[in-house]
């Protein structure tokens, strides 16, 4: 019974953390469709795209990852003790680690804003003053966004940490908003409209943080700032900069890997870079949907277990949560191969987006989705670790994988362009999650047999559903493919699709409930429960 619960509540709270993902990925998408009307591919957007870049760098190898990998396993070993000294030593931990973002942020804003100029001459080739000192002047209106972003994150840190996730959810449907809006009002105010959009980051970023604060208020979290000496030497922030050492190794892999990619890509052939990257931004639609949501999710209940060394809850825990994502990402895997040009044509097609831009981009796009599910599953994976205090393991797992994805990529590049930039990827994501399997069988106290067991048998078993559901759900693509041909982009390929994903779902939904399916199950009580 307390493992159904655990299931369906972790069913739930996915599912609301979802709901805000998916409408924020909705609004990024918008945003980038602002960025296109306004900017197109000038001098200017690049500009915006390199500005923009370098805080976002930060925040990836230093907010986000101390926050889901350090602080909140950290944050939830302290909640395990409700004493009133427990209580105590938690909200001292917590002023600690506020004040220590606080000043180490702003010393890298600082020390960012005043070598802008230096950092920037690395992106450019040419001796271009102009668009160098335009560049600049970007960079110095975003880089503050860092410690804002930063600030943002330890409240979503604490509210993740009290299983509050909705807030934090929402925190990015109001900052593509606010990038929205602040281009189309301050376009016609400012010089350019990469300034305009400048400033609705930089306003998009505080946004974030003062959503959060009043329900950090609520949650009786707000902690105040403390003394630098005793942000230094608590324990729990020494621990937390203990734990981030190693994953800031892995997070810069994870960036050259996508330089030297690009780079590799650049060298292929026109067009290779732009087509992989449309090809990846499908697939990341998905990612942060549902594997990102689920990770996040699951993070303080397994921090919460392998403290109390409830490893039985743990494994049952974990095991759940992979084969949620298994039962996500399988289908959409098998369908997205099925109809990926009707997906392409209907997402990107336009003006400057011609069918040899589809061609090139469905070159490579079946390689990225083959991939799909077992990235997935390294998002769901490295929380387990995360959550044991174990942040060494991922990071060597994904030097690993990135050591593979690069070999691969230039054994691949010259014979199959980026198709085999693609291959490499998606194989990369494969060694990495047979690695990280490998390397939870050094917990004993993990079942870790039962588990892969049970993740293959259950990964077979929607292999087989997804191609049984497949067959009719080609033959129907391709009737309604050339019935609606002559209707134009949005209803030439949106009706063909949304038809083919109705056939799809519904021969999958029907043999998971023939077969009685533990996954579906669940999702049938919470219904009718509602």
């Amino acid at each position: 019974m307390a493992s159904q619960k655990k299931s369906k509540s972790l069913l739930g709270a996915a599912f609301s953390l979802s709901f805000f993902t998916l409408l924020s990925r909705i609004l990024g998408l918008l945003r980038e469709m602002t960025k296109a009307k306004f900017l197109g591919t000038s001098s200017y957007a690049d500009a915006f795209v390199i500005a923009f870049m370098i805080p976002n760098l930060f925040r990836r190898l230093f907010a986000e990852n101390a926050i889901s990998v350090a602080f909140i396993p950290t944050f939830r070993g302290y909640l395990e003790d409700s004493t009133d000294e427990g209580v105590k030593k938690t909200r001292e931990f917590a002023k600690a680690t506020l004040t220590l973002v606080s000043f180490l942020t702003a010393v890298v804003v600082t020390l960012g804003i005043i070598f802008t100029p230096l950092i920037i001459k690395i992106f450019y080739k040419e001796n271009d003053l102009a668009l160098i000192s335009e560049t600049a002047i970007l960079t110095r209106i975003m880089f503050p966004y860092l410690f804002v972003i930063s600030i943002a994150a330890f409240f979503q840190g604490i509210l993740n940490g009290v299983k509050i996730f909705s807030p934090s959810g929402f925190t990015p449907v109001l900052f593509n908003s606010i990038v929205i809006a602040a281009t189309y009002v301050l376009s016609p105010y400012t010089e350019n409209p990469a300034r305009a959009m400048s400033i609705g980051v930089i306003i998009g970023g505080c946004v974030q943080a003062i959503f959060q604060l009043p329900f950090v208020i609520k949650a009786k979290w707000w902690c105040g700032f403390t003394t630098l000496k005793n942000a230094f030497t608590n324990p729990g922030t020494r621990k937390v900069l203990m734990l981030i050492g190693p994953t800031i190794i892995g997070m810069a892999c994870y960036q050259l890997n996508d330089v030297v990619s690009t780079a590799l890509a650049g060298r292929a052939g026109k067009g290779i870079v732009s087509s992989l990257q449309y090809s990846l931004r499908l697939q990341e639609l998905i990612l942060g949907i549902f594997a990102v949501s689920i990770g996040t999710v699951i993070l303080p209940d397994l921090s919460g277990l392998a403290k109390r060394k409830e490893w039985e809850e743990f494994n049952t825990m974990l095991a759940q949560a992979i084969k949620i994502i298994a039962l996500i990402s399988i289908p959409i895997t098998f369908f997205s191969l099925i109809t990926d040009k009707e997906i392409i044509s209907l997402v990107y097609k336009n003006r400057r987006f011609d069918d040899e831009s589809v061609r090139l981009t469905m070159n490579v796009f079946p390689w990225h989705i083959a991939g799909l599910f077992f990235i997935a599953a390294n998002r769901i994976i490295a929380p387990a670790f995360y959550a044991q205090g174990d942040t060494k393991s991922p990071t060597f797992a994904g030097i690993i994988g990135f050591a593979f994805n690069i070999l691969l990529a230039l054994i691949l590049v010259k014979p199959l362009s980026g198709a085999g930039i693609a291959i490499a990827l998606s194989a990369a994501s494969l060694i990495n999650t047979l690695v990280l399997f490998v390397f939870l069988k050094r917990n004993k106290n993990l079942n870790i047999r039962t588990l892969a067991f049970g993740t293959i048998f259950y990964s077979s078993k929607l292999i087989l559903f997804s191609v049984v559901a497949g067959i009719p759900t080609y033959f129907v693509r391709k009737l309604l493919v050339a019935r609606f041909a002559d209707y134009g982009r949005l209803v030439g390929m949106g009706v063909p699709l949304a038809i083919s994903a109705a056939v799809f779902a519904l021969v999958g939904v029907a043999l998971l409930v023939l077969t009685r399916d533990e996954i579906v199950k669940i999702i049938l009580k919470k219904l009718r429960r509602r």
